[in-house]
């Protein structure tokens, strides 16, 4: 893979393992993994004060218990201390299963949910009611009820209940998440390099399947399935654009036919190993080379990425990465937002499609309110170009800031718009 000279990339090496494990070989530690989150929830909890975080949020959940399940919105939920063990509430039928299933957790309960309000108001605040008094009552037990408690993922109703019942000195919990999950360990990276690798496979399989004929659906069913072979623990159908709905940006897949010279993006997004998601996009043509214009739509792509690249290491503003990405101007567009999530560079990790971690690169924010980088934050870098119903061309990478630059590690060819298929 070929980058311009102003960009720096480190390889500290693709991984030497696969999934399995293995008694000879040290490979994925989980366990090394579920600590160092641990401890890394309680240095920020103890940074800003906070005694407990009451969260619901399923990312942050994983990020602060090692635990998956049932999404519906405050169906399981931990009190996570500074300094004491943790108390998780798991979802019926989960909650009987999991004691002996993940014995890091020292204490499970049986979660109180009104199940986003389905059971009607009355008996959603009568739950709510059970669900609160039970939450400031171990609040009390533990000596840190009047102390600051940080919340996440609790409703109106709930919020309401937890006031009543005492739990008044409350926080939001996700700047603490947010700034807890920045920074990753070796175990984090290594899974996200994981799903980069199954993320390769699939952009192969793309590149040898597209035809004039398939429907771009059809092409989605394909990719979905190639994640789950390639060992994905969760993947999508993907969004498919191709021909007159690749600029700007386009929506979903439409059933639209693939047709010969038709420009084609992808956005093999959100796919996930231990929960740590994707951003990977790549631009192909069907049934023909590109042409001169789809070729330059792409080079104004790769060298604008690779320039924002270029200015990514620790101690480095997110300001000077920013300027590389043109203004809204430059399509017709009158203000920042318009673009919001097409010119940008955005934190990756747990959050998946359900939200980016620190930082964020752009000139919406970067330039006014700008971050820092730091060793061990991931990022995704994307960008795209094209004409209103012409066409365009779209890249996305994954990068780890390192000690001395950048790494790339998203490694599915990038250096020029490929013809499918193969």
């Amino acid at each position: 893979m070929a980058f311009g000279p102003s960009v720096k990339v480190v390889d500290t090496g693709r991984l030497t393992y696969g999934q399995a494990t293995a008694d000879w070989q040290e490979r994925l530690n989980v366990d090394r993994m579920r600590k160092y989150r641990e401890g890394r929830a309680r240095e920020i909890m103890k940074k800003h004060g906070v005694a407990v975080i009451l969260e619901g949020v399923p990312q942050n959940l994983r990020y602060l218990t090692g635990l998956i399940g049932f999404p519906m919105g405050l169906s399981r939920y931990v009190l996570f201390f500074a300094e004491q063990p943790s108390i998780m509430w798991e979802h019926s039928g989960w909650y009987a299963q999991m004691p002996d299933q993940a014995p890091w957790i020292p204490e499970f309960r049986a979660a109180h949910s009104w199940l986003n309000l389905s059971p009607g108001i009355d008996a959603t605040q009568w739950e709510a009611k059970q669900f609160a008094e039970e939450i400031a009552q171990v609040l009390k037990d533990k000596g840190v009820l009047g102390e600051k408690i940080a919340v996440g993922g609790v409703d109106g109703f709930g919020l309401a209940a937890l006031a009543e019942a005492g739990v008044t000195n409350i926080v939001p919990s996700q700047p603490l998440l947010l700034e807890a999950r920045m920074i990753k360990n070796e175990d984090e990276i290594n899974c996200l390099k994981m799903i980069a690798a199954i993320c390769d496979g699939v952009w192969y399989k793309v590149w040898e399947t597209a035809r004039p004929g398939m429907r771009d659906t059809d092409l989605g069913t394909i990719v979905a399935s190639t994640g789950y072979e390639l060992g994905a623990e969760f993947a999508h159908p993907g969004g498919w654009r191709s021909g007159p709905i690749t600029f700007d940006r386009g929506f979903s897949s439409t059933g639209r036919l693939l047709q010969t010279g038709d420009i084609m993006y992808g956005s093999v997004c959100g796919f996930t190993y231990m929960g740590y998601g994707s951003c990977t996009y790549r631009t192909l043509t069907i049934g023909k080379k590109p042409s001169d214009q789809q070729k330059d739509w792409y080079k104004q792509v790769v060298d604008r990425i690779d320039n924002v690249i270029s200015e990514i290491k620790p101690g480095a503003s997110t300001d000077a990465a920013a300027k590389h990405f043109p203004p809204s101007t430059k399509w017709g567009y009158a203000s920042e937002h318009e673009i919001l999530a097409s010119e940008i560079g955005h934190g990756i990790g747990l959050g998946g499609m359900t939200g980016y971690d620190h930082p964020i690169v752009n000139r919406q924010w970067s330039l006014k309110y700008p971050q820092e980088f730091q060793e061990g934050m991931c990022l995704a870098i994307e960008s795209r170009e094209g004409e209103v119903r012409v066409g365009g061309a779209r890249l996305e990478n994954m990068v780890v800031v390192t000690k001395t630059g950048v790494e790339i590690i998203d490694t599915f060819q990038r250096d020029e718009v490929l013809q499918a298929p193969r």
